[in-house]
């Protein structure tokens, strides 16, 4: 496997002239923790104090902290407290999750506690290995289904369909699609040997790569995708799936509670952490992200002949491909400061770009999905936005569509316009489940004035598995004592369900007692466990009501 794991490398490069020839300096807001103290929220908070935003807060705008950051002091409050807290236990979370992944995997590979004194008497205990096909995440210990939901009328569908502008509707097939993707944005926690393992043996179907690439945000090699096809050869279906939030990582965290953006000329606002995880610049230099994001920069932004399709310009194309992103020192523009950049090869987003280029033109019949749990589905949904953004419309004229499960929020409204034209029509393409009370589909903070906003069709799941189609998931926020009051009342029930729905439901639905242990800890903390791609799983395979048209091959 080619997986995309080299260091980070310098370029010199210099983005003063492309500045001034697009006439403006980028706008942007950068909440910065690390950089203020307690005192100097309470007086930014209480008084509006300048001098102690600016500890904290970093703004295109000279001299001040903007309009909008003076209005949504509070929130901003609230993300920094909730940053500074994930960050002083990151170390904690980091070793714990080593321990609790340690402990999990060496029970599962010794046959549970009695299979693991009984090795113990005999001197055969199994020492768990990772970054093995046995070794598991802890996301696959709390979910440990690996099939697919009605695999055969899937795999049927995609082999056996006709014009690719035909619709399905009957709702097995509808089910069998989302399932394979919510079980392919579960797998993404795993690592590529068990990721491989599972496509092959399990799903029957072709693992094209693995990528662990450079996450400027988390400062390592920390974003993990995986593209899969249906069938080496002429392929129907391209599946990319990016990794969530993982529950024991403390910058994940950190990033989907971060409330920082960078605004894209006619795009609009999009958070910046979600911008750096798929390689799109660095907050320690904000002109970075005008570099990539800017749409004339021809050195990154290749393109199928503007919006032709990619089969007139095989020849042309293939050579482009060759020469994609080859030799992006020698792209760089070479004027002014130094900048320490990734290599753009490591990065989600070249990286995955370039592979699906070059599948496209090689399955000339295939289309594209794309999809994540959490952060994962932020991944997932920018993709495709930046892609416009470059004016790769040969791509997208190839995306089947976009599914994401408890995702948060990306960006503004404008954003959600700038994107309406190419997931909407002729019907929808971008799916956006969320399940109950799940906390992350809330993040970052909204209501009718702030900044972040959801967008697409938002397909919701009440605790009881009714599924509704909806602009908005009900209590966006779920602040204020009856929402609170609910989200607990359901956190219990869910509890209850979770040692019954292996009866009323069937054995396959049986919860494992590390995943009823999430659900005690949901007692406390009731959006965390409804976060679980448990919850999801169930969702898609129970939900009783389903009335959205989607896309087919």
């Amino acid at each position: 496997m080619a997986a995309a794991t080299s260091t980070a490398t310098e370029f010199e490069y210099n983005t003063n002239d492309q500045e001034k020839s697009e006439g403006s300096i980028a706008n942007y807001l950068i909440v910065r923790p690390e950089k203020g103290g307690m005192l100097d929220l309470l007086r930014y908070l209480a008084w509006a104090d300048k001098g102690s935003g600016e500890r904290f807060l970093e703004s295109s705008e000279e001299g001040n902290m903007g309009e909008e950051a003076a209005d949504h002091r509070w929130i901003i409050l609230v993300s920094v407290i909730v940053r500074k807290i994930v960050s002083l236990f990151g170390k904690p979370m980091e070793y714990t999750g080593f321990v609790v992944d340690f402990f999990l995997n060496l029970l599962f590979q010794n046959g549970g506690i009695m299979g693991l004194f009984l090795n113990f008497l005999q001197g055969k205990v199994v020492i768990p290995q990772r970054d093995t096909d046995t070794f598991i995440s802890n996301i696959g210990h709390l979910d440990g289904r690996i099939d697919l939901y009605r695999a055969g009328n899937l795999l049927e569908q995609i082999y056996h369909s006709g014009s690719a502008e035909e619709t399905i509707t009957e709702e097995k097939w509808n089910r069998a699609h989302m399932d394979l993707c919510i079980m392919a944005s579960k797998l993404a926690y795993e690592n590529a040997e068990v990721v491989q393992s599972i496509v092959v043996h399990h799903w029957k179907m072709h693992f094209v790569d693995f990528y662990n690439c450079w996450n400027d945000f988390q400062k390592e090699m920390s974003t993990q995708v995986f593209i899969l096809c249906d069938k080496p050869k002429d392929a129907n279906l391209i599946l990319i799936s990016f990794r969530g939030t993982e529950p024991f990582d403390a910058d994940d965290w950190e990033t989907d509670f971060d409330y920082s953006w960078y605004e894209i000329p006619k795009m609009g606002k999009v958070h910046m952490g979600f911008l750096e995880a798929l390689g799109l610049g660095s907050r320690d230099d904000t002109t970075t992200f005008q570099y990539h994001l800017q749409m004339n920069n021809s050195n990154l932004n290749h393109d199928y002949e503007g919006s032709g399709s990619l089969s007139s310009n095989i020849d042309s194309e293939t050579e482009q491909n060759k020469q994609d992103l080859s030799s992006d020192s020698d792209r760089a523009t070479a004027v002014g400061n130094k900048k320490f950049l990734p290599d753009i090869m490591k990065t989600a987003y070249y990286a995955v770009r370039k592979k699906l280029k070059s599948l496209l033109l090689e399955h000339k019949n295939a289309k594209f999905i794309v999809t994540g749990h959490s952060l994962g589905g932020a991944l997932a949904i920018l993709f495709p936005s930046v892609l416009v953004q470059h004016q790769q419309m040969g791509v997208m004229k190839r995306l089947l569509g976009v599914y994401t499960f408890g995702q948060p929020r990306i960006g503004n409204l404008q954003l959600a316009k700038f994107m309406e034209a190419h997931l909407e029509y002729p019907i929808p393409k971008y799916f956006r489940v969320v399940y109950s009370d799940d906390l992350v589909p809330r993040l970052p903070y909204d209501d009718k004035t702030f900044l972040y906003k959801h967008f697409g069709v938002c397909l919701y799941y009440n605790s009881l598995y009714i599924e509704r189609k909806v602009d908005e998931e009900p209590d966006p926020n779920f602040f204020g004592l009856r929402n609170i009051t609910s989200a607990y009342l359901n956190a219990i029930w869910e509890l209850i369900r979770s040692s019954i729905i292996g009866y009323t439901d069937g054995p396959e639905y049986k919860e494992s007692w590390f995943m009823m242990l999430a659900r005690i800890t949901g007692l406390a903390l009731p959006g965390i466990a409804a976060h679980c791609p448990t919850n999801y799983v169930n969702s898609v395979r129970l939900g009783k009501e389903r009335a959205v048209q989607m896309s087919s091959f």
